[in-house]
């Protein structure tokens, strides 16, 4: 199989090549080889499920049912619904099996070890439904594509057949002489290639379902062990940077003030016109420049702002040093943790940068609420609206700041405005 070669039915019939490919007929071996099982799952449910329905129908029409045919149908529904998750896992099996005639994708089935999981787990259960779809849906599905299949037939043959004694009918009319049914043969002819394509969808529909049906679920234990390793990696990472942040501000920082302050000093004892005095006052001024750098690095760390002022002060900072007047509401009856303290900062500063650059804005409102279990962060203007984070806006960049902490971040923009970002992150106690 080359690279630019589909690997599944549903991608085959995208292509021009559809019908001159192999494609149809390995859609055709998979529906010959559904219709034995499909066949006999429909009998089962039928000898199940038929009885039931009539005593159903006779009790709503108020006709006498007999007690001991209640309670007789009951145990053998019963019985069926029991032996179910055992009987469909051979099926289950033979099913993933023949997927591969139309999807040459890995199907991995579910890890259902022991009696005991095909009852408890949702796979066992999945794996019942797809038998009862496979038997009750299916064969719908194939009776009414049959039939347009044998009115197909009918329409080809049509020449062949009128001239008799007997007239036919052909769709809504009938015909008795064979050059009255060449237009429909004709007809007949024409629609053969739309049977084609039709057949494929029908078969890969089938496909799809057997697909998201007899497939592994994903695993919960694992997906709760990925959200506890993301949260260690955010914690672990937030104490890195608080560490860095302290030996840059208690160590290096306090040595280039004390280098700064003694090229200073230098340059004072040294003559103007000696040759070192121009070397001297340029280490002087890159040194003076490094610090505001070097307080640049260790506010990008973990803001001043929010040690000093906290989040609500903080904020209001922001505001005053925005371009256009914002109004800061802060409700922040409890403690907000550091981590989350650190994440709406960022959220309220690059969304006010975003309100200065891009919105066209007037006016901005900034709201700040702290719940029981999680703090929300608005951030409104009345500017142009229309953001969008395709637009490299910075909005991609804060959802996944935001979904670090397992946070969630909502946008409404409309054309014309206004725009509301909503930040919701979680405060565990």
């Amino acid at each position: 199989m080359t690279l630019d070669e589909p690997v599944h039915l549903a991608e085959a019939l995208r292509r021009r090549r559809y019908l001159i490919s192999a494609w149809p007929w390995r859609a055709l071996a998979y529906a010959v080889t559904t219709v034995p099982f499909a066949g006999v799952l429909a009998v089962g449910l039928s000898v199940v499920g038929a009885p039931l329905l009539a005593v159903v129908g006779a009790a709503r029409q108020d006709r006498p049912v007999s007690l001991p045919l209640v309670v007789g149908l009951t145990v053998v529904a019963l019985v069926a619904l029991a032996v179910a998750p055992l009987a469909s896992a051979p099926l289950a099996v033979v099913e993933r099996w023949r997927l591969g005639v139309v999807d040459g994708r890995p199907l991995p089935g579910p890890r259902v070890r022991g009696l005991a999981a095909r009852y408890r787990t949702a796979d066992g259960w999945r794996e019942v439904a797809y038998a009862a779809w496979l038997g009750g849906v299916v064969p719908l599905a194939y009776a009414m594509f049959a039939l347009l299949v044998l009115l197909d037939v009918a329409l080809v043959a049509g020449p062949w057949l009128a001239g008799g004694d007997e007239r036919i009918v052909l769709v809504w009319t009938t015909v008795d002489t064979p050059g009255a049914a060449v237009p429909y043969a004709v007809a007949g002819l024409v629609a053969v290639p739309g049977l084609g394509y039709l057949a494929g969808l029908l078969v890969a529909g089938q496909a799809a379902v057997a697909r998201r049906m007899l497939g592994a679920s994903p695993d919960g234990t694992a997906l709760r062990e990925v959200t506890r390793s993301r949260a260690r990696l955010v914690g672990a990472y937030e104490a890195e940077r608080r560490r860095i942040e302290r030996d840059v501000h208690d160590g290096a920082q306090p040595r280039l003030t004390g280098l700064t302050l003694q090229l200073g000093l230098a340059r004072l004892d040294v003559p103007e016109d000696s040759p070192a005095a121009k070397p001297l006052a340029v280490a002087h001024e890159q040194a003076k420049e490094l610090m505001v750098t070097l307080r640049g690095i260790v506010q990008g760390i973990r803001p001043r702002q929010l040690t000093e002022l906290g989040l609500a002060g903080a904020v209001r900072e922001l505001a005053a040093q925005a371009t256009v007047p914002v109004t800061v509401r802060a409700d922040l009856t409890r403690p907000v943790p550091e981590l989350v303290e650190t994440t709406a900062w960022y959220v309220v500063s690059e969304a006010l940068g975003n309100v200065a650059r891009h919105a066209g804005a007037s006016r901005a409102e900034v709201c700040l609420t702290r719940s029981d279990r999680r703090l929300v962060v608005e951030v409104a203007d009345d500017g142009r609206g229309g953001a969008d984070p395709a637009r490299g806006t910075g909005l991609t960049g804060l959802a996944d700041r935001v979904a670090a902490v397992d946070g969630r971040l909502l946008l409404a923009s409309p054309p014309g405005g206004p725009t509301l970002v909503r930040v919701e992150l979680p405060c565990r106690p």
